[in-house]
This record gives C-alpha cells, sequence and structure tokens, in this order.
C-alpha cells in the first residue's frame, strides 16, 4: 500500500481504484480522527469516546484496504504526526520515539499471535505515559509521550509521584517508560476537593494527566499520582540483570530497583487465554483505571527483530474487551445536580442485560455530548458497557428529536446558564442555596453520631447525589433501586454494593437522640438531642411530633431554651423539610433513649453511677465512645471529679495528674479500663 498525494488521489480516482466518495470519507474520517487523538494525548480532554474512535478507526482502516490508499496524515500510519506540544512546558525529543499498539478484540487470535513464544500479558492502564531516563544511579529527566517522537519536560512534577525513586542502585544509563495513573479511590477525593470555581474532571486518567502537566510542581506534589513502569526501553550495561532478554525479567529487575511495575504475567500460547480470562475477572475491582491488557513478547531480541510499521511495533499488541452492545429506547434525560453546581445529563432508558447485569441509566458526561446524541424520548440508542464496567451510549440509531436541555434547575427551581470551556459546553445551577450543593447535610447525618451509616464517606455521598441516587435522606434507604448502577461505579463492585447494604440496613435500628441529631435542625447536636429525648420519655419520637403540632414550648426542658425552641419551630415550619423527616422514620425503627438506657442498665454493674475519664484509651476509639458506652449502660459521665463522681477512669493508676490528686484527696476510686470493664461485667 503506497502513501499518496492528493493529486495521485485524482488520478486514482479517474482509474476507479478511490472514488470520489470514498477520498471525501476517508478524508473526514483522518481530520475527525485526528482531532480527538490530539485532544487526548496533548489537551487532556475526550471529544469522543474510545467506541465511537475505536468505530471510525476500523471504518478508515477498512477504506484503506480497499482502495489501496493511504492519506499521507492518516491516524493508522503514524502516531500524532505533525502534533505539537502547546503548553508552556519545555518540549524534549525521545531518544527512542515511543509507539502506541495495534489493536484487537479478537481474544482468541492471541495465541495465534505468539506464533509458538512465550509472552508478557499485563494491564494496559489508562493514564498518561512518560519516559524516565537515569543517569549515575539518578532521575535526569521525565517527559511526556505527547506525539510518541517529542514530549514535555516534566521532571519537576514526576519526582513527587509514587513509583519514581529518585535514587537507584544501578549507575549506568536507564530508559524506563511508565503510565501516570490515580486510583478512582483518590480521583474521588482529589475532584472533590477541587475549589468551587475549579471545573471537576470527568475520570481518573483525565485528572492524572492534567497534574502530571502542572506548572507548580507543589500543587502536583499535593495529588496521589503513581507512575507504572511498564517497559524498559534502554540499558547500557545488560549483564546488570539476569535473563537481560526477557521482558518479564527486565520488569522484575525494575521492580527491585524500588520501581512501581504494571501487574503482569508470563503466558505461553497455551496459558495466555485463561490468564486473560483472570485479569477479566479481576476488572471489577481493579484501584486504577484500565483500557485493555498488553501482550509483548517475552523475547525482546525476537521481538526487535520483527521491526515495526510507522506507528506499531510488531513485538506487541494491546487487547480491548469487545463491547456489547443491545439497543434501548430512551425515556427521558436526567438532569442531576452536584455540589458545584453542574448539572450532569443521565440518558434513562428501558432496562437491558449487558455483560451479565440490568442497566437502564449511563452518563451522557456534558451538554455538547448530549445533544450531539439527540436523546429525545422514545429515541432508539444502542448501548454498551466501557471496560465492561461503565454503562454508556455508544450512538442513537434513531432518534425522535432534541435532547431537552432545562432552563431551571431540578432540584431547585432557579434559572440554569451553559458554559463553554474548549468548546465544551456544561450545564449550571446558578443558585448557591441548592440543596444538591449541599452535601455536608448528608455527610452529617451519616455521621457515627447521627445516623451511623458505617463506611459511607463524603465522596461516595457526593457520587450518588451527582448521579441522582439521593436527594431525601429516605433516598438512602431505597438504593436497591439502583444496584446495577451502584455496581459499576468507579471504585465499586459486587462486594462493596454489599458492604454498603449491610451497614445501610444495620443503620435502620435508630435511637430517636440520634435521629434528631441526623437531621440538622439549627443548634441540635448530640448532648442537646439526648437532652430532648430523655424529657419525651418512651415514645419519643410520636411525642415530639405530637408536640410540634401542639405548640408545646421546648424551652422548659433544661438547657434547651428560647434560640433552640424558635429552631424547632423553623425547621419543622418548613414543608420540605419536615415532610422529609417524617418520611425518613417511616424506613427506620426508632427506640427510646430512656427504654434503651432502662433495658441495659438492668443488667449493668454501673447504672447510676458516675464516671470521670482522663488520660489515654486503649480498649476505645476515642472518649466519645467510652462515654455513649457508659451511658447506654445507664451511668453518667462528668468533666470534673466531685464527692459526687463514683469512679475516675484512668489507665495510668499511679499518675501524678491533677485529676488523680483530686480522687485521692476525695477518696474517689482510680481505675483502669480493664477495671472498669469488669466493673460492667464484660
Amino acid at each position: 500500500m503506497k502513501e499518496m498525494t492528493i493529486f495521485d488521489l485524482i488520478e486514482e480516482d479517474n482509474s476507479g481504484a478511490a472514488g470520489e466518495k470514498e477520498f471525501a470519507r476517508m478524508k473526514e474520517l483522518v481530520k475527525t480522527l485526528n482531532e480527538a487523538a490530539f485532544a487526548y494525548y496533548v489537551e487532556d480532554r475526550e471529544i469522543m469516546s474510545n467506541f465511537e474512535y475505536d468505530k471510525l478507526y476500523d471504518e478508515l482502516t477498512a477504506l484503506e484496504k480497499s482502495t489501496g490508499t493511504v492519506l499521507p496524515d492518516s491516524p493508522t500510519k503514524s502516531a500524532g504526526a505533525g502534533y505539537r506540544a502547546v503548553s508552556k512546558l519545555t518540549k524534549s525529543t525521545h531518544e527512542y520515539p515511543a509507539l502506541s499498539l495495534d489493536k484487537t478484540k479478537d481474544r482468541y487470535s492471541l495465541s495465534g499471535w505468539l506464533g509458538g513464544m512465550d509472552g508478557v500479558l499485563s494491564w494496559k492502564l489508562d493514564g498518561l505515559t512518560v519516559v524516565l531516563t537515569y543517569e549515575h544511579g539518578k532521575l535526569e529527566k521525565a517527559v511526556t509521550r505527547g506525539n510518541g517522537f517529542t514530549g514535555e519536560d516534566v521532571t519537576h512534577n514526576v519526582v513527587h509521584f509514587g513509583g519514581v525513586p529518585r535514587v537507584i542502585g544501578f549507575r549506568g544509563k536507564l530508559i524506563i517508560r511508565g503510565e501516570a495513573v490515580m486510583k478512582y479511590a483518590d480521583f474521588a477525593k482529589v475532584n472533590r476537593l477541587l475549589p468551587e470555581t475549579e471545573a471537576k474532571y470527568k475520570n481518573p486518567r483525565n485528572l492524572a494527566s492534567a497534574t502530571v502537566r502542572l506548572l507548580d510542581s507543589r500543587e502536583a506534589a499535593g495529588r496521589p499520582v503513581t507512575v507504572c513502569a511498564f517497559d524498559l526501553v534502554y540499558i547500557d550495561d545488560p549483564s546488570a540483570i539476569r535473563g537481560s532478554n526477557s521482558k518479564n525479567a527486565q520488569l522484575e529487575w525494575l521492580e527491585k530497583q524500588g520501581f512501581t511495575v504494571v501487574p503482569h504475567v508470563l503466558v505461553t500460547p497455551l496459558t495466555v487465554l485463561s490468564e486473560l480470562e483472570n485479569f477479566e475477572r479481576a476488572l471489577p475491582d481493579n484501584e486504577f483505571p484500565t483500557d485493555g491488557l498488553v501482550l509483548i513478547l517475552d523475547d525482546e531480541a525476537y521481538g526487535r527483530s520483527l521491526g515495526s510499521t510507522g506507528k506499531f511495533p510488531r513485538s506487541g499488541i494491546a487487547f480491548k474487551w469487545q463491547d456489547e452492545t443491545v439497543e434501548s429506547v430512551i425515556r427521558h434525560v436526567e438532569w442531576s445536580a452536584s455540589r458545584t453546581g453542574l448539572l450532569n445529563p443521565v440518558a434513562v432508558f428501558d432496562p437491558v442485560e449487558i455483560e451479565g447485569t440490568t442497566v437502564s441509566r449511563a452518563s451522557v458526561h456534558n451538554v455538547s455530548i448530549a445533544r450531539g446524541l439527540k436523546l429525545g424520548e422514545g429515541s432508539r440508542v444502542s448501548v454498551y458497557k466501557a471496560n465492561l464496567i461503565i454503562p454508556q451510549i455508544a450512538e442513537t440509531v434513531e432518534s425522535t428529536g432534541e435532547t431537552y436541555v432545562p432552563e431551571k434547575c431540578p432540584v431547585c427551581g432557579a434559572p440554569t446558564s451553559i458554559r463553554e470551556n474548549d468548546g465544551i459546553e456544561t450545564l449550571y445551577c446558578d443558585d448557591p442555596d441548592c440543596p444538591a450543593k449541599h452535601v455536608g447535610r448528608f455527610t452529617h447525618f451519616v455521621s457515627r453520631d447521627a445516623i451511623n451509616i458505617v463506611g459511607l464517606s463524603e465522596a461516595t455521598l457526593e457520587t450518588f447525589i451527582d448521579a441522582g441516587f439521593i436527594r431525601r435522606f429516605a433516598d438512602l434507604y431505597r438504593l436497591e433501586r439502583f444496584r446495577d448502577e451502584i455496581v459499576t461505579l468507579d471504585g465499586f463492585g459486587e462486594k462493596s454494593y454489599e458492604n454498603l447494604a449491610a451497614a445501610v440496613e444495620a443503620s435502620r435500628n435508630v435511637r430517636f437522640s440520634a435521629l434528631l441529631n441526623a437531621v440538622g435542625i439549627p443548634g441540635i447536636g448530640k448532648d442537646m438531642a439526648k437532652q430532648i429525648s430523655r424529657y419525651l420519655g418512651e415514645n419519643a419520637y410520636d411525642r415530639f411530633t405530637r408536640e410540634i403540632s401542639e405548640k408545646i414550648d421546648f424551652s422548659v426542658i433544661d438547657g434547651v431554651g428560647a434560640v433552640i425552641n424558635d429552631n424547632i419551630y423553623a425547621w419543622s415550619g418548613n414543608e420540605e423539610k419536615y415532610a422529609e423527616f417524617t418520611e425518613l422514620a417511616g424506613e427506620l425503627n426508632i427506640s427510646d433513649d430512656v427504654s434503651a438506657m432502662q433495658a441495659a442498665a438492668a443488667d449493668s454493674g454501673i447504672a447510676g453511677k458516675t464516671f470521670v475519664i482522663t488520660g489515654g484509651l486503649n480498649g476505645f476509639e476515642n472518649r466519645d465512645q467510652l462515654v455513649a458506652f457508659i451511658e447506654a449502660r445507664g451511668g453518667k459521665v462528668s468533666g470534673s471529679i466531685s464527692s459526687k463522681t463514683d469512679y475516675l477512669i484512668n489507665n495510668d493508676v499511679n499518675s501524678g495528674s491533677g485529676k488523680n490528686k483530686k480522687a485521692k484527696e476525695l477518696g474517689v476510686p482510680i481505675i483502669s479500663e480493664a477495671d472498669f470493664m469488669a466493673l460492667c461485667g464484660e
């Protein structure tokens, strides 16, 4: 197949080899694919999905094969030809071109591809490739892949990343390639902590890539990026590695030098398929984002002898899971509001079975993509799971109309506005008081002193809010509706979901004081909530709602003044908030603090006793936990020692502290935690 100029193509067109339509389509495909590649590799943004890119790339490859023509700037010929770095970072030329790999989705072809040779199978991590150069045992330079021939010098940032030793035992010249990646959990945390004025990142790959290319290394050092080495490019003394011709041996040697190495396994033509399936099973729980696998010949000399095409070395191949596509029908597009005000479009369609689970929702990412797909109600769409995990809309098969973009926020009803950045349009709610922006109230709600849903983090809450899974407190007890969607979220899986579901179910059994603390009435914390609950006595919830309806003055309760009383009635006077409270109560099994304490005290050796706590603790996480333990068994806790104190708890019973001295003066027994637990009969 020869490379042709436009003039050659005109002549070929006259002879019938490449017709006018084929040429026009090829030219269009080359332009589109190169723009997408430039945006992805250089500008750290995505203008199309991997599915769309692969589909267009395959179409171009087929046209080139059928016409015998390859355009000069075709992405099938060279990796990013003509591209250059556009940031202010210093450009640097690679000593050894960083070519990309050819790819396949046919798992059964891998055994034949090995041709009787051994290979190394590893994750194809989804981040930003960097090339590290060491001399005299020290990191001298770190350069991004860029267009494969020229990248950007990012040494000032990379020295702060995990997996990159500044000094190694080997003292010669060494060049390796690695992938700068960020874990799903770290991505959620960093994204959450970004300033409100800064746009959030779509995925870990984009955030890791942007971090690598930051100008300020101090900012980069604060983000948990790891560089995973995947290829030893050059070593000036191969004898330093036992079995240096083996790619597997090279990776093992790099690990001993202190590098974090991509998870990999040595395979044969007979084992490659079973090992691929092992990777496939591990995919849902993989902490780093991936976009497939890499198979490379273990015999480096043999692999090098095979040479390369203009773009692909023949010594390796990338495997991408075949995307199973299923057609469905759009019912509507939801716009889920995040705490930053960003409204994320989520396509809701008729439930379909894909890769073993039922899905009915898929993120559409932004206004630009949503409008491009034309997701009118009733539109037929093709749905798939990216990397077998994340539901995506592949394409609109038959559109019934444009995607509806709301002019008002679906949460608060305030006006929305469209903001444009680098050609990408996103939708925002402009109301600073939009409830969706207040993830903090959910964080408090699930905390230990409130409803206590163990393990439910603020990052997960924000993810659930963004996805539209929770809007009101009671929604946390109805997450089963979204089970299939939750298990496909970044950092989630079946096990994570089951743990969460168990924690949510356990939290249904709650004391009234914890419920009162959880719902966020101004001025009512855990201690005030206990005061009110003890005053109300038995059937505290029913009595509380009855007294609100009868406008009883809560300030008659010791410690509850007029301000708190006014706060209670301002809160209950808000129909939406009070309805949320009563709706939540219907999901819970509410017990009375007094009844629970009386029941516990009946079998307790400390009922009616007053304790003071000082010093460090061993068996309890903190003092609050010990206080709760004492109160649950009918005891009381005071902050200072008096003649009414029954015991001072201090693990250092011989301490010369002020409280110990005071206890001895008053004849108050000083006991350790172990003594205390024995006193409790536990």
